[in-house]
């Protein structure tokens, strides 16, 4: 029999799970950075380097299903050492590998399960496990708006480690950097029951609706659940948007004979607003329909990107830019996470968040390789502006007939 056990403590689990998300997420914020060092450096084309980088958004996604199994299976603890060894790997071949299918693997598939396993489906699924349902939407805000100042912190370290050091010795630094996330998951271990199942907190806990589900059964359930499907649908325009925005945006800047300090200065300002909007996001959802944000979100993303493209080019359209997007960046993630969790209850939170987020990745994939195909073949990334704005268009459509709760004579209760 399963007996009650005690969840983690809020403070000590929002502590470790946006330190984690900070390193994890942090260190990815800037790569952008090193597209035209690495490019210049090895004579390769920015379609080279966003190959690479769309590899390891795509891998990112795929690997996420199976890691949200594992960590549900077996808690957080070893996925998330595993995460920190990937992570460093990745970042080590990233550093010193000269030929392309190196380069591919390396930053490509070793960051990507690096990332798989220590970003937000892992640390979502301990958070959903250990927090009441009124307690949710916000803790999830708090670790996604704590984790958000990681990409404002790490940007300006990697632009400083950038300017005091040649660019591989950087990323060599941020590898070791990468490691700290293994300690952290100590503050997140779960307990177990002796079948090496993870435990989840009993009376007024998340896990008091627990359904005896395997994972095979809430796979079909998610999968024949027409609101799961759009909310996915709705998070690969998320990804595509990210993706683009994040690696390519200080080229097209340089491109425009903007300083180089204009792309870091807007790569963490979107970090910083990223904090607001997160928290804002979090908390907003516990008294607002999830699915009315997340489609404000999409909308108002629409709005920005095409403002930004329209608007005469300069520092300033640059920082109101990164500020609006920023406010908007992560702000999806609490509302989607939540979203799921409130349809198909905890016990499989981090496999179908997984699948959701797996959608995000496939809009990474495309939004980081198609800008570098399209830049390389139109010498301009204008259609891609275009496409990103008329997907947040559909987007915002797609996420308003969500409807959050259960539908009736569903398997699961609304946890």
């Amino acid at each position: 029999m399963h007996h009650p056990v005690r969840p983690i403590p809020m403070g000590q689990l929002l502590l470790c799970g946006a330190l984690i998300v900070t390193m994890s997420m942090g260190i990815r914020h800037s790569f952008g950075l090193w597209l035209q060092p690495i490019t210049m450096a090895h004579g390769w084309t920015r379609e080279d380097y966003s190959l690479a980088m769309a590899i390891q958004n795509l891998v990112w996604g795929a690997a996420g299903p199976v890691v949200g199994w594992w960590a549900d299976r077996s808690g957080a603890f070893k996925v998330l050492w595993s995460g920190a060894l990937l992570y460093a790997l990745g970042l080590v071949g990233m550093a010193t590998t000269t030929q392309h299918l190196g380069f591919v693997l390396t930053t490509g598939v070793l960051i990507g399960l690096g990332q798989a396993c220590s970003t937000y489906t892992v640390i979502f699924g301990v958070v959903g496990r250990n927090v009441t349902l009124e307690q949710r939407s916000m803790a999830m805000g708090i670790t996604a708006a704590a984790g958000s100042f990681g990409q404002f912190l790490m940007v300006p370290v990697a632009s400083l480690l950038l300017h005091n050091t040649d660019w591989s010795s950087a990323l060599l630094i941020l590898a070791v950097t990468a490691l700290a996330i293994g300690p952290l998951a100590f503050g997140l271990r779960e307990k177990r029951f002796a079948s090496g199942a993870v435990a989840v907190p009993g009376a007024g806990t998340a896990g008091t609706n627990m359904s005896p589900q395997t994972a095979g059964q809430a796979l079909k359930e998610a999968f024949g659940h027409r609101d799961y499907l759009l909310l996915t649908a709705g998070y690969f325009v998320c990804g595509f948007q990210l993706a683009f925005i994040g690696v390519h945006l200080p080229s097209y800047l340089k491109d425009h004979q903007l300083a180089p300090q204009v792309a870091t200065t807007a790569l963490a300002l979107i970090g910083l607003f990223n904090v607001l909007g997160s928290y804002a996001a979090g908390a907003l959802g516990a008294r607002v329909r999830k699915n009315w944000i997340l489609s404000s979100i999409y909308g108002l993303r629409a709005l920005a990107m095409l403002l930004f493209i329209m608007a005469p080019l300069s520092a300033w359209s640059v920082g109101i830019f990164a500020a609006a997007m920023g406010t908007l960046w992560l702000s999806t993630v609490p509302p989607t996470n939540a979203i799921v969790a409130q349809m198909h209850g905890v016990r499989h939170l981090s496999m179908l968040g997984g699948i959701v987020f797996f959608s995000h990745q496939i809009g990474s994939f495309l939004g980081v390789w198609l800008a570098g195909r399209l830049y390389d073949f139109t010498d301009s990334y204008q259609v891609v502006w275009w496409l990103a704005i008329a997907l947040g268009v559909l987007a915002a459509l797609v996420n308003l007939p969500i409807q959050e709760q259960r539908q009736p004579g569903g398997r699961l209760q609304a946890t």
